[in-house]
């Protein structure tokens, strides 16, 4: 929060750009998706998307709307919709796509698009030192992995 405070001014609302990355186009393995198989393989029986295995996104339309997700601070909102504020004390500010955006791992939007279509983003990877263990310890806590399936 303080880097976007810092750079849009506080007490307004960030937006933020939405990225599709489809569950339902499976690529062949990279190097970088190999070394994630081999280091999540005990995650396979939990429920859910391992979101460091869907690196392509969709590709923007222009012209096209396109949700956005917003964080706000509650006492400089007015008037809110699930859509967006209707009223705030200082507006709102889209956030640059190289600071932060969201990354929607479902089902894809655009089902025409064919897999070279897709744009390959890798940039989640950066986090996997932190995030592998870390999902790890969430998984063994709540029960879902045992100490020795964690690899």
């Amino acid at each position: 929060m303080p880097l976007l405070e810092h750079k849009y001014g506080a007490d307004k609302c960030y937006m933020f750009e939405n990225n599709i990355f489809p569950t339902t186009v499976t690529f062949p393995p990279t190097s970088q998706t190999l070394l994630l198989q081999s280091c999540c393989s005990s995650w396979q029986n939990v429920s859910g998307v391992n979101i460091l295995a869907h690196l392509h996104q969709e590709p923007k339309v222009k012209g096209k709307y396109d949700n956005v997700k917003t964080i706000v601070n509650p006492r400089a909102v007015f008037t809110a919709t699930v859509h967006g504020l209707i009223s705030s004390l200082r507006g709102c500010s889209m956030v640059d796509r190289n600071i932060a955006r969201m990354y929607h791992t479902r089902a894809a939007v655009e089902t025409a698009l064919t897999p070279d279509q897709l744009i390959y983003d890798g940039r989640l990877l950066n986090y996997s030192p932190q995030l592998i263990p870390n999902v790890n310890t969430v998984l063994r806590e709540s029960g879902l992995l045992s100490e020795d399936n964690i690899k």
